[in-house]
């Protein structure tokens, strides 16, 4: 393992806030536990990286390939009128980029899913049904 991932640490509220599917290269791939929307974040598992400019280039590409990987596995294996892809970190500084799909009868639609309403956290059922569907997902050219 790299020191880099020995250092990495998860910021305390994305550990509450999500459920982790699997460890990619670069990445943990998380699930937000909200039952509104199949919403999923990428951590880089680097120390200290508050935004994608910090990484190096060869991390910074692959970070972006897991990004487009995840999104369109998640656009191929869910309907969905949009995949929306953000970084904001103004409430966890800890590099992370949202991946989640997009329905115009969501709560939110056409607005941002970020402070929107509260989130519904999944049953225990849905949870493992949505996790498993996930965990499932082949992510090329990662």
């Amino acid at each position: 393992m790299h020191q880099e991932h020995m250092d990495f640490e998860l910021h305390p509220q994305l550990a509450t806030d999500s459920l982790l599917i699997r460890e990619l290269a670069l990445s943990q791939w998380r699930l937000m536990n909200d039952a509104r929307f199949i919403w999923t974040l990428l951590i880089p598992r680097r120390p200290e990286i508050r935004e994608s400019f910090q990484l190096p280039s060869p991390e910074r590409d692959q970070l972006w390939r897991e990004v487009d990987a995840v999104g369109a596995a998640l656009h191929g294996a869910f309907p969905a009128d949009k995949v929306n892809i953000g970084a904001l970190g103004n409430r966890v500084a800890q590099l992370h980029v949202h991946v989640l799909l997009r329905h115009r009868e969501d709560a939110a639609w056409p607005g941002p899913v970020w402070g929107h309403g509260q989130p519904e956290p999944l049953s225990e059922a849905r949870r493992d049904e949505r996790l498993a569907a996930l965990e499932k997902l082949s992510l090329d050219d990662i």
